[in-house]
């Protein structure tokens, strides 16, 4: 029986770990099982006790989990930079939400606002800040659709009310089909999340953990990544 290697992942960066479970299956030799969801999900999935060997999520979230002594100290693997973005259905019209302005007219005028679980999803959190700042969290309350992650948003808003709108992140916006970025949120409003991986202290495949990591988080898969929607600082790999 093949070795098994356990993910747990982020939303944000669930396009890329799919598109490379095939290659690193046959590079390897060894199974992949990935489980994707909200980052706070994520959390509270490894530190039940679930089987994981690479842990990939945010920055943020790594220093904290290596910190608490649960990731490995190895220097952890930056994969780029990811903004929320606006979405709509393909085919619909595209709103201007360019300016803060623009925004919340784009939000009130829409009949259903989709967008990730605002305590545990990095976007969700974020995109749940920006309704209040605009002082449209009571307005559009009965309309707001909230799911456990962004990935579920956004296949949610593919076959929910017409001219309905979604925000999460760019990547799972792309990664979505039948959807359109309308673009980032407004500068006012911006939210770059810097994702990362690493191994955990108790990895049963040390191994294939880095093996992986490095495969991830390498030069090899730069242009995908940036296809998919990360953005780098000069000189990333």
């Amino acid at each position: 029986m093949s070795d098994t290697l356990h993910v747990l992942c982020a939303g944000a960066v669930q396009g890329v770990v799919k598109a490379l479970h095939a290659r690193f299956e046959r590079e390897s030799g060894a199974k992949l099982e990935a489980r994707f969801g909200a980052v706070g999900a994520m959390k509270e999935a490894l530190l039940a006790g679930e089987p994981c060997d690479v842990m990939i999520v945010t920055e943020a979230m790594i220093v904290e989990l290596q910190s608490a002594g649960t990731l490995s100290i190895r220097a952890p693997a930056p994969l780029g930079r990811v903004r929320s973005g606006i979405a709509v259905r393909r085919g619909a019209s595209v709103p201007s939400a360019a300016t803060p302005e623009a925004l919340k007219a784009c939000l009130r005028a829409a009949p259903a606002i989709y967008f990730a679980d605002p305590q545990r999803a990095t976007a969700g959190v974020h995109f749940a800040s920006v309704l209040a700042r605009l002082e449209l969290a009571d307005e559009l309350a009965s309309r707001l659709r909230t799911f456990p992650d962004g990935a579920s948003a956004m296949r949610e808003l593919v076959a929910g009310e017409a001219g309905a709108i979604g925000c999460t992140q760019i990547t799972e916006i792309l990664y979505t089909p039948g959807l359109v970025l309308v673009g980032p949120l407004p500068e006012a409003f911006e939210l770059a999340t810097e994702y990362t991986a690493a191994a955990t202290a108790r990895a049963a495949q040390p191994v294939l953990a880095q093996r992986f990591i490095d495969l991830l988080a390498g030069p090899a898969t730069h242009a995908m990544r940036a296809e998919a929607g990360f953005e780098f600082d000069q000189g990333d790999p």
